[in-house]
């Protein structure tokens, strides 16, 4: 029988549930290392198993964000690398590979389906929809439950609506306007970056200025102290 993670049941509080999961060895791998992940502050997006290399176990994870970076990666190997050497789901050698989802990432969760509306997706259903599995079209956010999902070609309905906890994989199409977005939020970060490094540089400035500018202890005499006058020679 096919193994599937509750959603939400091995969800760290204050996280999003996932309403897309896996099933069997990889799901088992994935009840392990999804709480691992949450302790770090990252979120479990995907856990695959493949015959690459003999066999690779594919951890896909995030922050909170959506961002990933290669700090983050070797954070959650570090965790991540032990836990399933002593859990041992896998039933031979294995390499452990930890990434983020990727310009082309699955969708997962239901603000997933919010956040990249506008962009093109595929999507496979557990079971059929008006006599179809496969599904791809210009994702238009949500209803409900459901993810809302514009036709691209003119012959089929104008518009899907598909339950995400039926569906069995839902993917972002690579694109010209989702690299496009994706290299304006680069720009948009670096920028922020620069901003936030600039306005360090004038911080410690006005700190430097404010320590030249503090008085002398000659000049912090008590008030009604007296300053001495200097005797010139004969008085």
């Amino acid at each position: 029988m096919a193994e599937t993670t509750q959603a939400g049941g091995s969800t760290h509080e204050g996280m999003e549930p996932r309403l897309i999961a896996e099933t069997g060895t990889a799901a088992r791998v994935a009840a392990i290392v999804e709480p691992a992940l949450a302790t770090l502050g990252f979120r479990l997006v995907r856990v695959r198993v493949s015959g690459a290399d003999g066999c690779t176990v594919q951890v896909m994870a995030e922050r909170p964000d959506g961002k990933f970076e290669i700090e983050d990666c070797e954070a959650a190997s570090r965790v991540l690398s032990p836990l399933l050497d002593e859990a041992d789901p896998i039933d031979r050698a294995y390499r452990l590979e930890i990434s983020s989802p990727g310009l082309d990432r699955p969708l997962v969760r239901h603000s997933d389906f919010e956040r990249y509306a506008g962009h093109v997706v595929k999507i496979e259903m557990a079971a059929m929809v008006d006599g179809r599995k496969r599904f791809r079209g210009v994702l238009a956010g949500t209803q409900g439950a459901s993810a809302r999902i514009r036709a691209e070609d003119a012959s089929e309905p104008a518009e899907f609506l598909l339950p995400i906890d039926a569906m069995t994989e839902a993917k972002l199409v690579l694109t010209d306007a989702l690299v496009t977005e994706a290299l304006r939020r680069a720009k948009g970060e670096e920028r922020e970056m620069r901003d936030d490094a600039r306005e360090s540089r004038r911080e410690i400035r006005r700190a430097r200025r404010h320590r030249h500018d503090r008085p002398t202890n000659e000049s912090r005499r008590p008030s009604g102290q007296a300053r001495p006058v200097a005797q010139t020679e004969g008085e």
